[in-house]
């Protein structure tokens, strides 16, 4: 309804959730995305980005909060929403890593039988980050996965280490790349 105030009350109380979309919502729009369609002052975007809203977080259309701005002709915005890289990684190449991890992601979902539809994790996110790790929780495994960006043989990769609090010695770390993904650990907790 775009209330500002009470949207960066609740956030700012609530920072986990400002990159959060709403439950069974199609456009995948965060609170951020929802700035840039709907002209909020320049000092809301301000705070969110300040909270934690990550730039490069994509809608289900594929827009970040900047191509919103862009086409919605909120120029005041484009400067202050056009993401800061910490790290560069081809377009493809994160793509490519991102594609077997969601697999690996989907392998441990069906070993666990939960068959529950998530949003599963974006990595362009982990190049805004100054410390490229984050953590996906997965309901039904009781915990999740934790996943950085590494380099492995020269190129990008992505270390991510799984496990549930249901089995003793479920623990698994993958080594995930352009080539597909490794197993590198597994049995610890």
């Amino acid at each position: 309804m775009y209330d500002w105030e009470v949207v960066i009350t609740h956030h700012a109380k609530h920072t986990a959730l400002v990159n959060g979309t709403r439950p069974g919502g199609k456009s995948c729009y965060t609170v951020l995305h929802q700035a840039a369609h709907g002209s909020a002052p320049v000092a809301v975007v301000k705070k969110l980005i300040t909270l934690g809203a990550w730039r490069t977080l994509r809608t289900s259309q594929g827009e970040r909060a900047v191509d919103i701005a862009e086409r919605k002709g909120h120029t005041q915005f484009v400067s202050l929403l056009t993401p800061v890289l910490q790290r560069e990684v081809a377009p493809d190449v994160l793509q490519a890593i991102q594609d077997h991890f969601h697999a690996v992601i989907r392998e441990r979902m069906s070993e666990f039988n939960i068959t529950t539809e998530l949003r599963l994790p974006e990595l362009e996110p982990l190049l805004e980050l100054k410390h490229p790790t984050m953590w996906f929780p997965v309901s039904g495994m009781y915990s999740g996965f934790s996943y950085e960006v590494r380099t492995a043989a020269d190129a990008p990769a992505l270390i991510s280490e799984n496990e549930s609090r249901m089995a003793d010695g479920s623990g698994q770390r993958h080594l995930v790349s352009t080539h597909g993904s490794l197993l590198l650990d597994e049995g610890f907790i």
